[in-house]
């Protein structure tokens, strides 16, 4: 019996650190003795320090750690963070968004390794409830946006998509780069909910994966048909999108006293050449 809980345990801490198993091209998992003002400066920020986020804002003031558990691909090395938006996360004349993207130190827009073959980005993401997303916006949490702005080749996105308002507000959703839902599932707001999206550089195809809490993540869509061209760059956090308007960059409501969140933990790209994933 006593042998029996052992083991038990044994595979419960060994599912709550799962090991990264390929090559890490960018890394965003915070170590354990990272402090706020890190993220303001170049030299000891994982992410850009200057984009992108309200002008008059430093990371310091937007970033918080939350008190939680770690995430499936964090360990005791690292700790969770969570990206908030305010009234003023406004970023240059987007006036219309609420924002706080972080972007990786070196994932240029032209050129970065994280956009030629074939390449995953993880992230695990927690629901705060002092600062819960108001779900009758549009949010994007997690993209990548291609060089020229044009167009962004995959979107994960919460709430209720403007012009697509048949979609439950109330999932997580995969959009493609023609702004179709890819796949989708409940928002859990206890859990923590792991996900991994490849995207096939070659073969123009993006693939997701899922778990949620300790699991390991599994495929849940098949490696469909995407266009990836135009390089670009990821982004992690939180736009939201104003309603009322057909202007969403520059125009639409938003409500005063804004004070949302969501914890981020098991952050990276890997390279996924041969079919690498991290489960």
């Amino acid at each position: 019996m006593y042998l029996s809980l052992l083991l038990t345990a044994a595979a419960v801490a060994s599912a709550a650190n799962a090991p990264v198993k390929c090559p890490i091209v960018f890394d965003g998992r915070v170590k354990a003795t990272t402090q706020l003002t890190d993220f303001d400066s170049y030299s000891t920020s994982l992410f850009n320090a200057e984009y992108v986020k309200g002008q008059n804002l430093k990371w310091s003031q937007i970033v918080k750690f939350p008190t939680v558990n770690t995430s499936r691909f964090d360990n005791d090395t690292h700790k969770p963070f969570e990206v908030t938006i305010s009234d003023t996360s406004i970023f240059q004349t987007q006036k219309g968004f609420r924002r706080a993207g972080l972007q990786f130190q070196g994932d240029t827009n032209n050129g970065s390794p994280a956009s030629t073959g074939i390449k995953t980005i993880h992230f695990s993401i927690k629901q705060d409830p002092q600062r819960a997303l108001n779900l009758s916006h549009e949010y994007l949490n997690v993209w990548h946006e291609a060089a020229d702005y044009s167009a962004n080749q995959f979107n994960f996105e919460a709430g209720t998509i403007l012009g697509q308002t048949s979609l439950p507000r109330n999932t997580w959703k995969v959009l493609n780069r023609q702004n179709k839902q890819v796949w989708s599932t409940p928002i859990d707001n206890t859990e923590w909910q792991n996900f991994a999206i490849t995207l096939d550089f070659g073969k123009n195809t993006l693939q997701v994966y899922y778990s949620k809490g300790d699991e390991p993540l599994k495929s849940v869509t098949s490696a469909v048909s995407n266009n990836n061209a135009g390089e670009g760059q990821y982004q992690i956090g939180m736009l939201k999108k104003p309603t009322g308007t057909s202007d969403v960059v520059n125009s639409g409501f938003q409500e005063s006293r804004i004070n949302e969140g969501l914890i981020y933990g098991g952050l990276f790209i890997e390279d996924s050449a041969g079919g690498c994933v991290s489960l």
